[in-house]
């Protein structure tokens, strides 16, 4: 569990009464509902000069016990994801396990069945190679020739080790899930994971803020089939869980904290299968700012700000249903991704036909804030 009581936290929460999701803080146990005028929206403390400075000394009302909220037990209180109005973007293939692994479906064609013996060639091929190697640099320009040579390379070592990081779209701003939520997995997909990871909070001018949790749930066999398929693979219906707070950054949580975490996954079938990972932050292979630069810039800007998903390098191999069938999930896993510093997001694995419809989109917020006079 995170130390909710020294840092700075940022979440949404809707009440069972309706209305506009309210804007929330953490202080003493309670989450204390912030939501002003001048800041009716996460978008819109994001905007500000000195976010955590506001969320401090912004005054509000306790709305829950943050343990009862965290626990789903919270009467008449549920948490969102901690983002609004934001883009929900994401980068790939920054880890070199992961890149192993998009190699791996896409020489795979989808069929995991093929999995075990394209990862032992691969390694054969590039053994080390990858792990040390700055994107871009002469040194991985130099790999990217010998893998060439060897008839072997592959878009995902493009964007892996060259110069140009991979950068799309989540989902839609409004379109995230929370904690507590299911998430949800394309009917059409028989090979499938949860990628554990951190995701950044930037302003519209590019500025780092924080960071919260995400589950970048992957469909292997679908983008393995084609990586033109990424939409197909990346953006369903409750495919994109960030939470449960955003922790802005201060005197004691930096950039510099999140390039140190060591972020953990379980993963729990109703079937008794358990399987347990971690993704270390400094094994990654493009620092943050530089993947926060590949997506904001004078090349594209973003008015309302990002949440940029850094990617995973947790790659999922165990076998789940017997010897070389490889891992995928199965309908009521319980995902649980965490970080002491951030504390620990949970969701549900559900089809994304059978979670809860994506009904309340900008036009919706806009006009439940316009109701309570906060626009």
């Amino acid at each position: 569990m995170s130390d909710f009581e020294k840092g700075v936290f940022l979440g949404r929460v809707q009440l069972s009464t309706g209305g506009h999701p309210r804007i929330v803080t953490l202080r003493d146990g309670k989450a204390i509902d912030i939501t002003a005028k001048a800041a009716p929206t996460v978008r819109d403390i994001c905007e500000m000069e000195d976010p955590a400075s506001y969320v401090k000394s912004a005054p509000g009302e306790a709305v829950a016990d943050i343990e009862a909220l965290i626990n789903g037990r919270a009467k008449g209180v549920r948490l969102l994801s901690p983002v609004d109005l934001q883009a929900v973007k994401a980068s790939g293939v920054t880890f070199v396990v992961s890149l192993l692994e998009r190699v791996i479906e896409e020489q795979a064609k989808g069929d995991p069945r093929q999995a075990d013996r394209l990862r032992s060639e691969m390694l054969d091929l590039i053994g080390d190679d990858l792990s040390q190697l700055v994107p871009g640099s002469d040194a991985a320009m130099a790999v990217k020739a010998k893998l060439i040579e060897k008839g072997v390379w592959s878009q995902y070592l493009e964007v892996g080790i060259g110069p140009d990081a991979e950068i799309f779209t989540k989902c839609q701003p409004m379109a995230s899930v929370g904690h507590g939520a299911e998430v949800g997995l394309h009917p059409v997909s028989t090979w499938n994971n949860p990628e554990p990871e951190v995701a950044l909070i930037v302003s519209s001018g590019g500025t780092i803020l924080g960071a919260t949790l995400g589950n970048d749930v992957n469909l292997r066999d679908v983008e393995g089939r084609s990586a033109l398929l990424l939409g197909k693979a990346k953006d369903n219906n409750a495919s994109a869980a960030l939470g449960p707070f955003i922790r802005l950054f201060d005197g004691d949580f930096s950039v510099e904290t999140v390039k140190a975490m060591e972020v953990a996954l379980e993963v729990r079938g109703e079937d008794g299968f358990v399987m347990t990972g971690n993704s270390s932050m400094s094994q990654i292979s493009r620092t943050p700012e530089s993947l926060v630069a590949a997506a904001i810039g004078d090349h594209h800007q973003y008015p309302d700000g990002l949440v940029l998903y850094l990617g995973t390098m947790f790659a999922p191999v165990q076998d789940r249903d017997g010897e070389g069938k490889g891992f995928t999930h199965k309908l009521g896993d319980v995902v649980t991704i965490s970080t002491p510093s951030l504390g620990s997001l949970v969701n549900t694995v559900r089809l994304s036909t059978e979670c809860a419809r994506w009904t309340y989109g900008v036009r919706a917020l806009m006009g439940d804030l316009a109701k309570s006079g906060l626009i």
